[in-house]
């Protein structure tokens, strides 16, 4: 599903990444762990189309990014949970989970309504789809976020630090919901630097140390 190979990324003279290698097939979970300013987020980043690299390339199920491919070419295949959430403050709980579909993607108002309330069942969310963020605790919040990412369908669904700012309660609660979206069939690759998550999360594959990836 995904083949990263040689891929390294520097800011001036700063080398964040270097000749970085793995490799995830369909529904595994991948945990990139190290501590911080390890080049963790920037890996996904770049993953993501979020940021250029500089040398080697990404594979995702047989499309080639480079340093020169532009993000439509992956549209649809790559989602991103953002460890701040990135929720918009201003809009419902319901409103967040579908604005990927319908502003983006151009689907259906009822249709994507009716896979948001889906989505937010899985997540355990279904009382709170009038509520605003706000309203929510940060638990919530992350899991409003991981609704709104599979609103849209990804292969592949990248978690920036899920349970940093999360108790050991709603820090399970999400993992749970990990290692579902893993069983249905999805590829994740999460990012941490919390080494009690691996103790949490099932069929772990990768770890990131110090910038370079262990099998």
């Amino acid at each position: 599903m995904i083949s990263i190979e040689n891929l390294s990324k520097a800011y001036a003279t700063n080398q964040v990444l270097k000749n970085i290698n793995f490799k995830l097939d369909k529904g595994e979970i991948g945990l990139i762990r190290g501590k911080s300013g390890a080049g963790k987020t920037t890996l996904i980043r770049c993953i993501n189309c979020l940021e250029k690299f500089d040398t080697g390339r990404i594979l995702i199920d047989d499309i080639e990014i480079t340093p020169r491919t532009e993000r439509y070419k992956v549209k649809g295949k790559i989602g991103m949970v953002f460890q701040n959430f990135n929720l918009f403050n201003h809009m419902t709980v319901l409103e967040n989970v579908i604005a990927g579909p319908t502003l983006a993607y151009k689907i259906d108002k009822k249709k994507a309504i009716a896979k948001a309330r889906s989505l937010l069942f899985m997540v355990g969310l279904s009382d709170k789809e009038n509520f605003y963020p706000y309203q929510l605790s940060g638990g919530q919040k992350q899991r409003v976020a991981i609704a709104r990412a599979c609103a849209l369908k990804p292969e592949i669904l990248c978690f920036d630090e899920p349970t940093s700012a999360l108790d050991l309660d709603s820090a399970k609660m999400v993992v749970a919901i990990i290692n579902k979206l893993s069983k249905s069939g999805m590829t994740i690759i999460i990012i941490s630097h919390d080494s009690k998550l691996s103790e949490m999360i099932e069929g772990i594959d990768l770890k990131l140390v110090d910038g370079v990836i262990e099998a």
